[in-house]
């Protein structure tokens, strides 16, 4: 795997860190700025939208662009932001360099999946793509917690200069190591790329993406309460669930990255089944502590597995969209990112307590089966044979 891959996966790291680390911050950011903890938590919604939006905007806007140049630039810009959010007094401040911060991170994340596969070459997709991915989760691993203990010894600004710090590195070698030159001749028109999104195949893969991550977010935004309430864990136990959950994405990633070049349908099929019965089986069985540890583990496995593989058949679905597949794939992360917590916390607030987004998120992985093989049919109706595979 080269070099310049594994740079893209410490980028990654940042950026991940910095979108998941609010969560911890929070209270001490509406103290600190005199502002209510809802306010606060607008600056998470505020970073989803921005990616969901930037994605492909700034994909668009840099596509005639070296990938390098390309790299380089959102990077930077997401650097300088998290130094003026770590220096401002002001919440209107931080809330743009929060929306700002969440369009370069966006537009790197789209220019980093396709770096990343074309560096790779066409026998490593998937082990290049969970490289990049694979930086998501050692965030929520490592980068998360670190984030809070920071916050909680120094404040929450020393999380912010943290993360432009990390971020330095990973300029230096991408700079080194990413070929300064464009990847095409004559990149193809815009129109042309944006017409792929009308193909029946992409659009019920990204579908099913976003259900994937809808009922992932769904069911990871609230473990705190329901462990301590529902499985009666106390406090002490969630940052230890938390970074099971990572682990858990961490191999997860690691696995599929191993499988998907070799077994694309296989690994994505048993996904989604183990998911849907997983968050059906966690719900029936949460109030068990010894269940809910083996399950957020699981899941957490599966949940970024499956994502994983799921990137690789949206750049298969989007071959002729070299530019913008890898922003699709962005929104459809953060589609489900954003909307999971929200029909989580709908349940919870019809008064079916806090197992119910559980049962909301099995519910979205029926939905996502039914998505995925409405894809998988649209994907043989358009090549009898996809990837030297048997037609059904």
């Amino acid at each position: 795997m080269p070099f310049a891959v594994y740079a893209l996966g410490l980028a990654v790291f940042a950026q991940g860190t910095s979108e998941f680390m609010l969560s911890g911050l929070i209270s001490d950011i509406a103290a600190d700025l005199h502002t209510s903890i809802p306010a606060a938590g607008l600056l998470t919604s505020a970073f989803a939208v921005g990616m969901v939006v930037g994605a492909p905007l700034t994909a668009l806007l840099s596509r005639t662009w070296p990938r390098r140049r390309a790299l380089l630039f959102f990077l930077c810009v997401f650097g300088a932001v998290h130094v003026v959010g770590a220096l401002t007094p002001g919440y209107g401040v931080l809330l743009a360099t929060r929306v700002v911060g969440a369009l370069a991170n966006a537009g790197f994340w789209a220019v980093a999946l396709v770096t990343a596969v074309s560096l790779a070459g066409p026998g490593a997709r998937a082990r290049a793509t969970s490289v990049v991915v694979g930086g998501v989760t050692l965030a929520c691993v490592a980068g998360v917690p670190a984030g809070a203990a920071l916050g909680g010894a120094w404040g929450w600004r020393s999380a912010f200069w943290a993360v432009a710090l990390v971020s330095v590195p990973a300029v230096v070698v991408i700079a080194r190591t990413v070929p300064g030159t464009r990847s095409e001749a004559v990149p193809a028109h815009a129109r042309v790329e944006l017409r792929a999104l009308a193909r029946p195949r992409l659009l019920l893969t990204l579908l099913t993406m976003a259900l994937v991550q809808g009922a992932t977010f769904c069911a990871f935004s609230y473990l705190e309460p329901l462990a301590t309430h529902v499985t009666g864990l106390g406090r002490g136990w969630v940052p230890v669930l938390l970074a099971l959950f990572g682990l858990g994405s961490f191999i997860g990633v690691g696995a599929a990255g191993r499988l998907v070049d070799s077994r694309p349908v296989g690994v994505v099929a048993t996904g989604l089944v183990a998911l849907a019965v997983g968050w059906t089986g966690f719900a029936l069985t949460s109030g068990s502590p010894a269940a809910t540890v083996a399950f957020v583990l699981v899941q957490g496995a599966f949940a970024f597995g499956t994502g994983t593989a799921l990137i690789s058949w949206v750049f298969r679905a989007a071959a002729d969209a070299p530019t913008l597949s890898g922003s699709f794939a962005t929104s459809a992360f953060n589609v489900g990112a954003a909307l999971g917590p929200w029909f989580g916390g709908l349940a919870i607030d019809a008064g079916f307590g806090f197992r119910a987004p559980l049962w909301v998120s099995a519910a979205l992985m029926v939905l996502a089966l039914v998505a995925a093989r409405a894809a998988l049919g649209a994907r043989r109706a358009a090549d009898p044979e996809p990837d030297g595979l048997p037609a059904l």
